[in-house]
């Protein structure tokens, strides 16, 4: 991943460690904007300062680890799964949330009744096509993950992930990898690219739980 901005990724590093000395913000905040987030109603871009450019007949899903029926999705593949629509809110790390969006994608069930996990999975490990990785507990993947190829009735744009990317709208938005290429279901946890440099790995808005 040469091409990352490592000044951005030094800079949340820092913004990490001091934040892990500070206390958390638990004063109530009104209807739906957990503590310490402000509303916005553009869709900001964060990454690591690559944007892959994945055609269609390029992208590959590839789905493995302890599963009974390890499978590579191609785009043509993808496209047969079922689609559900979800209408979500979306909390970045860096303070800001947006409410409502409407996406359109493939509930995380629907991979696992694909692949059928093993009895002894716990978590599922994910990484994109910038190298990027992150982790959720098995439950919470099934609970709240979505793969995600549109939003607001348009395919999902290149600078946010797209052709498909993971959504999570319960937890904090780094949990969920743009540009998705590989989902493993493991027997045990195995931290991703923010959480080994400081985020938390639990990552709730509502408790303010940003930094580990």
């Amino acid at each position: 991943m040469d091409e990352r901005n490592e000044k951005l990724i030094q800079g949340k590093e820092r913004l990490a460690a001091i934040g892990r000395t500070r206390p958390k913000n638990t004063a109530p905040t009104a209807g739906k904007l957990p503590p310490g987030q402000h509303e916005v109603k553009n869709w900001p871009v964060l990454d690591l300062g690559v944007h892959p450019d994945i055609p269609f007949d390029k992208w590959t899903l590839r789905i493995e680890g302890w599963v009974e029926n390890p499978v590579t999705l191609t785009w043509a593949d993808y496209q047969k799964l079922p689609f559900i629509e979800k209408t979500a809110d979306f909390h970045c790390v860096t303070t800001w949330s947006k409410f409502d969006n409407h996406w359109t994608g493939v509930a995380f069930q629907t991979i696992c009744d694909l692949v059928k996990p093993k009895a002894n999975a716990t978590h599922v490990y994910f990484t994109g096509y910038d190298d990027y990785s992150t982790n959720l507990s098995l439950p919470a993947a099934i609970d709240d993950a979505l793969l995600v190829h549109e939003w607001e009735g348009q395919p999902l744009p290149r600078e946010h992930g797209g052709p498909v990317r993971i959504v999570v709208s319960k937890i904090y938005a780094w949990k969920g990898a743009k540009w998705v290429k590989e989902i493993i279901f493991l027997p045990h946890d195995r931290l991703g690219f923010w959480e080994l440099r400081g985020y938390s790995n639990t990552a709730d808005p509502w408790t303010d739980d940003r930094y580990s």
